[in-house]
């Protein structure tokens, strides 16, 4: 490395124009942010009292976090898997149609 850093693209973006998949990472972490903010207020209201009693979680906050946590993160995983699923689907039908023309 000659103090030049090389710009590593995600492999699933790989087959795309690079300044698309530029733009398809710029967006991907705009969403994980916008996850990460919702899931954060979202449990921290469901889980944590706004009076706090310790400075420490209580066992019960902390199984809570987690289980609030892994709910928010399964959910946008099934999210991000249908919304992909429907993108190639409505990618084939448009390669589909634009061939029979």
């Amino acid at each position: 490395m000659a103090g030049k850093m090389e710009q590593q693209v995600n492999p699933a973006l790989a087959h795309l124009d690079p300044s698309l998949a530029q733009f398809a990472e710029g967006m991907e972490i705009e969403i994980i942010t916008d996850m990460f903010q919702r899931m954060n207020a979202s449990c921290m209201k469901k889980c944590i009292s706004p009076k706090y009693r310790d400075a420490e979680l209580s066992k019960g906050e902390s199984v809570c976090l987690d289980r609030c946590v892994a709910k928010f993160v399964d959910i946008h995983s099934k999210i991000g898997k249908k919304v992909a699923d429907y993108t190639l689907q409505e990618q084939s039908a448009a390669k589909q149609a634009s061939e029979a023309s």
